[in-house]
């Protein structure tokens, strides 16, 4: 495929101003050559003065495929005229090599005010398709584009909200307020391009994800737009959990780092925080709120959370040392145990976990544990079988997930994570999203030399989910690295996002 390539452009001058405005719309489809990509829409009016207008990203088709989008809207003033006829061309550079779609050398015109202009690469395309999550939507518009040539006698909405179990159609209308817009006497350019709008409305009450397509009826021939073979889909937000080591105040520059770690949550927007080896100052045992590292990061996010915390044992001889849970959702229960027999606070073998019990719109109620557990050889399975029988007692049948978070100090493939593997209550989820056939030896099908398949893997941080949970984990990705926000801990932090099933 082309690195880049335009799909469509709208160039519509409205007059419902004082001031005349002009706005120009660019979509475009993105070969993923790499997150550091820049697309640009580079154009000029009938000043001939050339623009470069940065276009961003609007959403993903596959791994290789994502569209893109530029959009600027130009007042008339008394110094300057509005653009008019516009010519332009796609550029897409990576790595410092360009690449352009500029129409086979003639470059594209768009007319003024001449509405809609598709590259029809086929006869029915769905336009203006929103990149955001439903908020409290319960009816959402759909924009269908179809070639005046074509004289289409029905456009149909295809959807489900239950990934195509049952199915429903919705017809659309042909949008005549927008075609005798255009093709008004007094437009500039009445209705250049010949396009055709058609307009339906999806009513979908509160369901999480709402899948579709579109299907155009002309002659006894049926054409489609089903995102090339993707469907389009809208939903709301998924759950985003992060979990963390913050390495209990001993990192060098820990002010700059708890700074890094607000400015990630405020980027990602988790919905949960599970934090581990969460300190503040021992005070004699009576500890130093002010000083609470949990605290001190939630001070630093643009809309503080809900925040839960609590300690065990005394760390690096002058700290409390625990655990906390942020989130996003109020906290319908809130729960601190010992998971250990010894429960003294001068002994690094006492462990607590929390627990806090959430509801995530569209989602349900969701139980989740911030736990940080001692090696095997100090107490690893006396704790785990603990927290789990802890855990089943509160995994009621309104309760749509159960995740334990946290830092079990067990290596993948260990003896530790074998008890995790046969007590088969709760699977890696992590490793179930990213090495999808190590997940099956290991959870399905109990390939006795699974342990094997997990000789380089040296996570010792997991999210668990129960068996039973009505959700799925979608994406799962390894954050302060390198690469993104720097190293704030000894620990990398992990952030994974669900979905009902």
């Amino acid at each position: 495929m082309n690195k880049i390539q335009l799909l469509y452009v709208e160039n519509i001058i409205s007059r419902k101003h004082k001031a005349p405005q002009q706005k120009l719309t660019f979509f475009m489809q993105v070969q993923n050559t790499g997150y550091d990509k820049q697309c640009e829409v580079i154009w000029a009016g009938e000043d001939g003065k050339w623009i470069t207008l940065s276009a961003t990203y609007h959403s993903r088709l596959d791994a290789n495929i994502e569209y893109w989008q530029a959009e600027v809207t130009l007042k008339r003033t008394v110094d300057q005229s509005l653009p008019g006829n516009i010519v332009f061309v796609l550029k897409h550079v990576y790595q410092g090599q360009a690449y352009w779609d500029n129409n086979a050398g003639l470059n594209y015109v768009s007319q003024a005010d001449s509405g809609l202009n598709v590259i029809f690469t086929q006869p029915i395309q769905h336009i203006g398709f929103s990149n955001q999550s439903l908020r409290q939507e319960t009816e959402f518009p759909i924009t269908v584009s179809v070639p005046h040539s074509l004289t289409p006698q029905t456009v149909i909405i295809h959807w489900t909200i239950d990934d195509w179990v049952h199915t429903y159609q919705t017809p659309c209308l042909f949008n005549r307020a927008y075609w005798d817009d255009q093709c008004r006497s007094n437009a500039r350019n009445p209705n250049q391009y010949g396009v055709e709008v058609w307009q339906g409305l999806l009513k979908v009450d509160h369901a999480f994800r709402v899948q579709y397509s579109v299907s155009c009826d002309v002659n006894g021939e049926t054409y489609w737009d089903n995102n090339k073979g993707q469907n389009y889909s809208l939903s709301h937000d998924a759950l985003k959990v992060l979990i963390l080591n913050l390495h209990c105040y001993q990192e060098e520059q820990q002010d700059e780092k708890f700074s890094q770690i607000a400015k990630a949550i405020n980027e990602q927007q988790p919905d949960v925080v599970c934090l581990q080896e969460v300190a503040e100052l021992w005070n004699n045992g009576q500890g130093d709120w002010e000083t609470n590292s949990a605290k001190i990061i939630n001070d630093r996010l643009s809309q503080p959370y809900h925040l839960f915390t609590d300690w065990s044992h005394i760390g690096f001889d002058k700290y409390r040392e625990g655990v906390a849970i942020l989130s996003r959702y109020p906290f319908l229960k809130q729960q601190s145990k010992y998971v250990s027999s010894n429960h003294s606070p001068y002994s690094i073998h006492s462990r607590k976990v929390v627990m806090a019990q959430v509801e995530v719109p569209c989602i349900g109620i969701v139980n989740v544990y911030s736990a940080h557990l001692s090696w095997w050889d100090d107490g690893f399975s006396e704790q785990f079988n603990c927290l789990s029988e802890w855990a089943s007692e509160y995994d009621t049948q309104e309760v749509k997930a159960t995740l334990l978070c946290g830092d079990f100090n067990i290596t993948a493939g260990s003896e530790g994570y074998n008890l995790v593997v046969n007590d088969n209550k709760y699977d890696d989820q992590f490793l179930k999203i990213n090495d999808q056939g190590v997940f099956d030896k290991i959870f399905r099908v109990n390939d006795s030399h699974w342990q094997h398949y997990l000789a380089d893997d040296y996570r010792i941080d997991y999210i668990f989910m129960s068996k039973s949970s009505e959700l799925q984990i979608t994406h799962g990705n390894v954050l302060f690295t390198d690469q993104d926000y720097g190293r704030v801990s000894d620990h990398c932090g992990y952030l994974m996002t669900f979905e009902p099933k």
